[in-house]
């Protein structure tokens, strides 16, 4: 089995599991700790609240195995929406919350002048590298009303214009992230999983 969806209540694992099977990657959505452990890949989707999603990590006995596999055994990592935030070692939806702390930044809410949140739909990246660096300029499919503020620029890999540039993408050594949905970003959001795996192939 390649990929190991984490299932924790909150994640698009459905439509997300279509995609990667139809890029020929076996996957499995679960919560069950010796799972995850048998994957090559993991995947934290996720459509919610940063207090909520944390509360759900906690309620599934989730935390420990995934700091084990990403942090310690490096395993490559994807978080997608709420995946991503949840990374943070802040965020301030739901109340102030503390994340899983594997990126030094804080998620808070888009506070624009005459923008409407949240932030909805087809959006192009910018500043990419690494693998999003063939997509700069690209659309993909963006639906948050809470953004991820780094601290360290060299962990962001694309950003969004929305009022102001947002963290589109990051990576830290094997984990990526991204606040757009790549499962919902038809072509772009193909070719981009593909890439993601191919990095590692």
């Amino acid at each position: 089995m390649d990929v190991a969806i984490i299932d924790y209540g909150l994640g698009n694992v459905a439509s997300l599991q279509k995609i990667i099977n139809y890029l020929g990657r076996t996957s499995e959505i679960t919560n069950d700790a010796e799972i995850i452990r048998k994957a090559k890949f993991i995947f934290l989707p996720g459509v919610g609240s940063f207090g909520e999603g944390m509360k759900n990590l906690k309620k599934f006995n989730l935390i420990d195995v995934l700091n084990e596999e990403v942090l310690i055994n490096k395993m490559p990592f994807f978080g997608i929406c709420l995946g991503m935030q949840l990374l943070a070692r802040k965020g301030f939806e739901s109340g102030e919350n503390d994340g899983l702390g594997w990126i030094e930044g804080e998620v808070v809410k888009i506070e624009h002048e005459g923008l409407y949140v949240p932030h909805l739909g087809w959006n192009n990246l910018k500043n990419c590298k690494s693998i999003f660096e063939s997509f700069e300029d690209k659309d993909f499919y963006f639906i948050h009303s809470y953004h991820l503020v780094l601290d360290n620029i060299n962990d962001l890999c694309a950003t969004v214009d929305y009022g102001k540039e947002l963290t589109a993408a990051i990576k830290v050594e094997n984990i990526f992230a991204t606040q757009f949905h790549p499962e919902k970003s038809q072509t772009e959001g193909l070719e981009l999983l593909e890439s993601f795996f191919k990095y590692y192939d």
